[in-house]
């Protein structure tokens, strides 16, 4: 064990092995016990480490993580961004490398004020709220990057039942606590009475969610909504293609007006690839066959409107149509995919920083949800779904979720389906059934449990039929979402600094 606590190249490898197994436990692996063993490898490397010597360490697990998690970037760049293989590649190792310093500084702090050997039951829990920390931070830092955290590969597992009690971060909390435990529960078998608190620090958890497993938080309101799902599978090649812009509308219009009538109806992000005010016409009849069918034809289509300054901007959009009202403005944009940072330098060096809808604007933080049949829907394009907070604030106003998205961008990756965990996710925490309705798949139905119910395959033009529950009620994460679980950690840093500062002034 002793080289893996130890400075030097062969702990630096273990760790990003480490790190790259998590992968595993995500995603369409699902093999969650790799989840504790990676990242009790990466606290027993740090137990020994200068604060310099285990940032190296902490930035090499980061590097493992993002390499085999995030391989998909590399398809994203080179095939629709038209990199050559070489510049793909380096981008891809670019954006990994500066991934892993999110690792690379915790590790530090760890090492230079938190890190308590002495106190083994202490030093686990500050442990679990500095990952936690570290996932937070993730996901807000220059927009976030919430991907890949550790609490997903509990949505099948014995911990899924906390997540409708304090989110996916507190599925991580526990999955560090425990794996920080199992570490030093060895170091505490000649202190019984501490040894007893560790095994039940250590079991509590997964007991309670274990026993919370399949709670409904929440209840149907009103009556089931038929609803019909429609999967176009539109090559991302033909998809801004102006030569391709009549077939693409014709293909919806057509498989909708030919399927069988439905509550709601739903077409992919973009699925008109058009300015809302240059399709009026095609939109104005889809209105209409809507509200004759007594339905709610809800569509992604990218929206031209003046924002609270009085300027023109551009933004990625979902309308409703016929039985319902109201439009949402993404507010959560992919960098490089809907907006360039720095633009002014990056746009015209290569084609990767000049996609086509590249210059999209935030939608308003105080947009009204959605409403169709008499229902609020909280509505996530293609990336929000990812951030837990946001979607909560979003999902607590709302009876249903409806997420739409173009998964083209992955291409044959195992992006789409990390993505579709991440969404499952989001409904457990909600207690909510979520819609979920892409381009080329996966296009399901989700249960407030988090459980697929229904589902098209990928890279196949479908139509999905199925129904979905409005639901009231919420969740505690919902009521109270991450206050808790900060006020903990918080509390938990503190008495950390406080315990070493005392320490090193006997």
């Amino acid at each position: 064990m002793r080289w893996i606590t130890r400075p030097g190249w062969l702990g630096n490898l273990i760790s990003m092995a480490a790190g790259a197994i998590t992968t595993l436990a995500l995603a369409p692996f699902d093999i969650w016990p790799l989840a504790l063993l990676s990242i009790a490898l990466f606290y027993l490397g740090l137990r020994d480490l200068a604060p310099g010597k285990a940032a190296s360490r902490g930035w090499c697990y980061g590097f493992g993580l993002f390499a085999a998690g995030t391989s998909w970037v590399y398809v994203s760049i080179h095939t629709f961004g038209d990199a050559s293989p070489l510049l793909a590649g380096l981008l891809t190792l670019g954006f990994v490398m500066g991934l892993g310093l999110f690792f690379a500084l915790p590790a530090a702090i760890w090492a230079r004020w938190i890190r308590r050997p002495e106190a083994p039951l202490a030093d686990a829990l500050a442990f679990a709220a500095l990952w936690v920390a570290q996932e937070a931070f993730r996901g807000w830092f220059l927009t976030g990057f919430p991907w890949l955290y550790a609490g997903y590969s509990q949505l099948d597992g014995p911990l899924a039942g906390l997540a409708p009690v304090g989110g996916v971060w507190l599925v991580s909390f526990t999955l560090a606590l425990s794996a920080a435990l199992l570490i030093n529960l060895f170091s505490l078998r000649k202190r019984p009475a501490f040894l007893s608190a560790g095994v039940v620090l250590l079991a509590a958890p997964w007991l309670a969610g274990l026993l919370l497993n399949g709670h409904a938080w929440t209840q149907p309101a009103g009556q089931p909504l038929s609803l019909l799902s429609i999967q176009g599978n539109i090559e991302q090649s033909m998809k801004w293609d102006p030569a391709k812009l009549e077939a693409q509308l014709e293909l919806y219009r057509d498989l909708t007006l030919n399927a069988k009538p439905t509550d709601l109806v739903i077409w992919p992000e973009t699925a008109v690839p058009v300015l809302k005010d240059q399709a009026l016409g095609f939109l104005g009849s889809m209105d209409n066959f809507a509200s004759e069918r007594k339905s709610a034809l809800i569509t992604g289509v990218p929206i031209r409107q003046p924002n609270k300054a009085g300027e023109l901007r551009y933004y990625n959009g979902v309308t409703v149509l016929g039985q319902g009202s109201g439009d949402y403005l993404k507010q959560k944009l992919v960098p490089f995919g809907e907006y360039v940072p720095l633009q002014e330098v990056l746009r015209g060096l290569i084609a990767f920083f000049n996609l086509p809808m590249s210059d999209f604007a935030r939608g308003d933080s105080d947009q009204p949800l959605l409403e169709a049949k008499g229902y609020r829907i909280a509505t996530l394009i293609c990336y929000e779904v990812v951030y837990p907070e946001f979607a909560a604030g979003l999902a607590a106003k709302s009876d249903l979720l409806l997420t739409v998205s173009n998964d083209a961008w992955f291409g044959r990756s195992i992006g789409p389906l990390q993505h579709l965990q991440m969404a499952q996710m989001r409904a457990l925490e909600a207690g909510r059934w979520m819609i979920r309705t892409t381009n080329n798949g996966m296009t399901v139905l989700i249960d407030p449990m988090g459980d697929i119910t229904a589902k098209l395959p990928q890279f196949k033009r479908g139509m999905l039929y199925g129904s979905v529950h409005p639901m009231q009620g919420l969740t505690p994460y919902l009521q109270f979402r991450s206050w808790p679980l900060i006020i903990l950690c918080g509390l938990l840093f503190g008495w950390a600094l406080l315990a070493s500062r005392m320490a090193k002034t006997v």
